[in-house]
């Protein structure tokens, strides 16, 4: 049998929906905490009923090998790709559909400020954009201690707060950098137990 355009389009882009899991997609960017992105794809992992994607910024892999995460991982350059003519998917849109949640960890002051302002100039920014606010997107903020205690930071936390965006609080701890203070990203294990806090008991979830 001969798969509908829609139908082949998902399974190339391996986002197929599925009732029975729960589909969370993790946004990584351009923060030295996402190198911890193999260990929190992991750990989400083992989550009963939890699928996994990622999203990421360019600047983001910097920070740690795409081959060690154990999902699929999408890039900028895959927004462009994948789209060639009109029917194509656009991937942004795809992504939106298949999440339940969206969690971005971390979240670096400059992806913090062009959420703030409603800047999608990339394929995590685009997401973010056309996020259902109805349902979750947590962010989780790293950046050195300077940087967030900027008066600017708290404005930009409080603006993403008002939409609705819940946010996973940094930590104090002595820095990459060198620095001691506030604004490293969460604790994995506590950035697992707040996703966990959002999904179903039932298996019941639904996507677009």
């Amino acid at each position: 049998m001969m798969l509908q355009n829609s139908e082949s389009d998902h399974i190339q882009l391996d986002l197929q929906t599925n009732s029975r899991k729960f589909h969370v997609l993790v946004g990584l960017t351009g923060s030295v905490a996402a190198l911890k992105a193999p260990l929190l794809v992991t750990q989400l992992l083992e989550i009963p009923g939890v699928d996994v994607r990622v999203v990421t910024t360019d600047h983001a892999t910097h920070f740690y090998d795409i081959n060690e995460v154990p999902v699929r991982v999408f890039t900028d350059k895959d927004e462009w790709e994948m789209w060639t003519k009109r029917s194509d998917p656009v991937l942004h849109i795809e992504l939106r559909r298949w999440a339940d949640l969206l969690v971005i960890a971390p979240l670096d002051a400059n992806t913090l400020g062009k959420i703030a302002n409603g800047i999608c100039d990339n394929l995590l920014t685009c997401v973010v954009r056309a996020w259902d606010t109805s349902r979750p997107l947590l962010f989780c903020p790293a950046m050195n201690t300077a940087m967030w205690q900027h008066p600017i930071t708290a404005q930009q936390v409080a603006t993403l707060k008002s939409f609705g965006y819940v946010e996973i609080p940094c930590i104090a701890k002595k820095l990459v950098c060198g620095d001691e203070g506030k604004g490293a990203m969460a604790e994995v294990s506590t950035i697992v137990e707040t996703v966990k806090q959002y999904k179903p008991e039932t298996s019941s979830v639904t996507s677009d």
